[in-house]
């Protein structure tokens, strides 16, 4: 079965953070229906990773890896994103939640965040929102 929804980085972080609304919500969803994007883990590893995060951090975003499927960026998900350039004001400093969106429009997933107006310009796309 291929996930409905896609988690961005918002969500990951929060639910790696130990916050307890998003892991509320991802807790009704079944683990076959989500997925990461793989620019999200690389994004959040990344983050882990520097100076002064904590290691549990690291840690719970690992374990988040290993328990829910992490998409690659495609041919798909490549051409989505220029297409969908072609149809909105490009910003670089939003790039990569653009790239994500592209990524949920080709693959026809919903995406799921906690800051749904980093994706209010973007036409096609399936969004849900978790913020408070």
């Amino acid at each position: 079965m291929t996930p409905r929804y896609l988690l961005d980085a918002s969500v990951v972080f929060a639910a790696a953070s130990g916050e307890m609304a998003t892991l509320a919500k991802l807790s009704r969803l079944s683990i076959s229906d989500v997925a990461i994007p793989a620019l999200v883990y690389c994004e959040l590893v990344g983050g882990a990773a520097t100076a002064g995060k904590s290691p549990r951090l690291a840690e719970n975003v690992a374990l988040l890896a290993q328990n829910v499927d992490i998409l690659p960026f495609d041919r798909a998900a490549a051409e989505a994103y220029a297409a969908l350039l072609r149809k909105i004001e490009p910003k670089r400093r939003r790039m990569l939640d653009r790239m994500v969106a592209a990524q949920a429009i080709a693959e026809g997933r919903i995406l799921i965040t906690l800051a749904p107006r980093d994706f209010e310009d973007l036409p096609d796309l399936s969004l849900e929102s978790w913020a408070v």
